[in-house]
Formats: structure tokens, C-alpha cells, sequence
């Protein structure tokens, strides 16, 4: 069955760094769509970036140019770096998997359990 565990989220001060990231199993992972998406309290939660079978990424306006997105299939993992990090940024962040041939936010059919990041 699919699996996706995250790990590397933490606490850090605003203008800092981190790196999470998402190790894949149960499925072939260089051939589905992957992306992470974000919860605060209070808030619906918010696609941040994907990344496509073919390498090709997208990402939210409020992340573009802060945050980068990459997988490497030989570990199966998808990775989220991020940079500059804001309070804002403070949320559950979670790794997906889209393993219907579509890559957009509402395909999105399985879930990692979360990492916490807070930016003070």
C-alpha cells in the first residue's frame, strides 16, 4: 500500500531555513505527480508545490522564489526546501501523492501524516 513519511520540519527563526522531506512507498514513484501542501490552525489547507512526473514544477504566489521543490527517484523522495521563511509559513506541511495520471491540487489522493514547521 502507499506510504509517505516526512521528516525535517522543526522550528526556526523568520528569515531561516528548512528542509523537508517525503520518503515514498507502494507505488512506482518517478512516475506519479507529487506535491506538498501546508495547514495552519485555522486555515484551509494550501497547495504549495508540485512536481510532475517529468520534473516540471509549480508553486504557490506566496512561496515563488523562497521555496524549492525536487524529488530524487532512486531514494523515492521528494524533498521541499525552504528558504526565507516567514511567521506566516507556520503550518503542518504534508507530502502527497497524485496517482491518477493528473497533477493538480484537487487529484491529490494520498497523504503523508504531516511535519510541523514554526517560524518565530
Amino acid at each position: 500500500h502507499v506510504q509517505l513519511v516526512e521528516s525535517g520540519g522543526g522550528s526556526v527563526q523568520a528569515g531561516g531555513s528548512l528542509r523537508l522531506s517525503c520518503v515514498a512507498s507502494g507505488y512506482t514513484f518517478s512516475t506519479y505527480c507529487m506535491g506538498w501542501f501546508r495547514q495552519a490552525p485555522g486555515k484551509a489547507r494550501e497547495g504549495v508545490a508540485r512536481i510532475e512526473s517529468d520534473g516540471s514544477v509549480s508553486y504557490a504566489d506566496s512561496v515563488k522564489g523562497r521555496f524549492t521543490i525536487s524529488k530524487d527517484n532512486a531514494k523515492r523522495t521528494l524533498y521541499l526546501q525552504m528558504n526565507s521563511l516567514k511567521p506566516e509559513d507556520s503550518a503542518v506541511y504534508v507530502c502527497a501523492a497524485s496517482l491518477s495520471g493528473v497533477c493538480v491540487p484537487g487529484s491529490f489522493g494520498y497523504w503523508g501524516q504531516g511535519t510541523q514547521v514554526t517560524v518565530s
